[in-house]
């Protein structure tokens, strides 16, 4: 039987391109080349292309294939890697769904949903999970710094309300700080989300469903030496310690497990999905939910899947065949 051909589709049109660019690499190396032909696929708004033996050929977006030699290559699956703009909003997704191509990650509603942090949160809030109080600022719109604080208090986190990676994100101590603060956001999303700081230590927890079931992994607690875990802390190994499994009760963790899968429910995930937390005294703050989680060597779910004894090539092989609608056995 031929193997199947899997695009490992990368790039994007956002300040996290670069993550994306080492993402790929850490996917490529997952993917059981005895199964699959993993082959790199770049977009961006101004190529589509895949690189087959060190040159690029044009995808042809009729029906994401691409020519070599006069042979046309045709993908069985796309292993989605872009984080930001258009893999994680849903743009891409949509395009695969009117093509017909099976991908990895969730739909277009889960996508743009999660991809929005003020939407997403109000929405899951309404489901009972605890979120911090927030507001958003529209570029464009005139904001009112005393009433923001006058609601958030201070210190407060001001974010790009749709975006990843860090980019852009400052913690305001002052209300001095918070002007400068929002137009550093504006740089990476034409909304911004200003939030209540929650006092309280970070944990993150990956996890994945098929027919089979579910696999959540261990979680990881954050623990970074800069003030809060900024884009250095992410992807600099000696500016964060991540310990994995975290250091928590058990009960606690139970709790932990149960809210992420809770989430992946409510918001109809598919694939490896990864959901960040505060954890405030006994409550869980919900902080964010990551449809295509970083796979670069210091990124959490390698980590992850080691710490629980997991051969990585077997979770991707699950992830893969799951998107192709192949029904796994035991």
């Amino acid at each position: 039987m031929s193997k199947k051909n899997i695009a490992v589709v990368y790039g994007g049109d956002s300040s996290e391109i670069v993550v994306s660019q080492n993402s790929a690499k850490g996917v490529m190396s997952f993917i059981d080349a005895v199964k699959y032909n993993a082959i790199p696929v770049l977009i961006t708004r101004k190529k589509w292309v895949a690189r087959i033996d060190g040159q690029d050929y044009p995808i042809c977006k009729d029906d994401f294939s691409c020519t070599v030699k006069d042979k046309k290559i045709n993908f069985d699956c796309a292993y989605v890697t872009i984080h930001g703009t258009p893999g994680e909003d849903g743009k891409l997704q949509g395009y695969f769904d009117i093509i017909g191509m099976p991908y990895t990650t969730c739909g277009v509603l889960p996508a743009s949903l999660t991809f929005n942090k003020f939407a997403c949160n109000s929405y899951l809030k309404g489901f009972g999970l605890k979120v911090a109080d927030s507001v958003l600022v529209l570029k464009g719109n005139d904001f009112d710094v005393e009433q923001i604080i006058e609601k958030l208090g201070l210190p407060c986190f001001v974010k790009p309300n749709a975006g990843g990676s860090s980019f852009g994100i400052s913690k305001a101590k002052t209300i001095a700080d918070v002007a400068p603060a929002i137009h550093k956001a504006f740089a990476e999303s034409d909304e911004v989300i200003i939030e209540q700081f929650v006092q309280g230590n970070e944990f993150t927890c990956g996890l994945y469903k098929t027919n089979k079931g579910e696999t959540i992994f261990p979680i990881t607690e954050v623990i970074p030496a800069n003030e809060f875990f900024d884009f250095e802390a992410k992807y600099t190994p000696e500016k964060v310690q991540e310990i994995t499994p975290a250091r928590l009760p058990g009960e606690t963790a139970d709790r932990i497990r149960k809210v992420t899968s809770l989430v992946y429910d409510i918001l109809g995930c598919k694939g490896i999905v990864r959901v960040d937390y505060i954890l405030s005294g006994n409550n869980i703050f919900l902080l964010e939910v990551n449809t295509v989680p970083g796979m670069t060597p210091t990124s959490f779910i390698p980590q992850q899947i080691a710490a629980a004894g997991l051969d990585i090539k077997a979770v991707f092989t699950d992830v893969i065949e799951s998107s192709l609608g192949v029904v796994a056995s035991d």
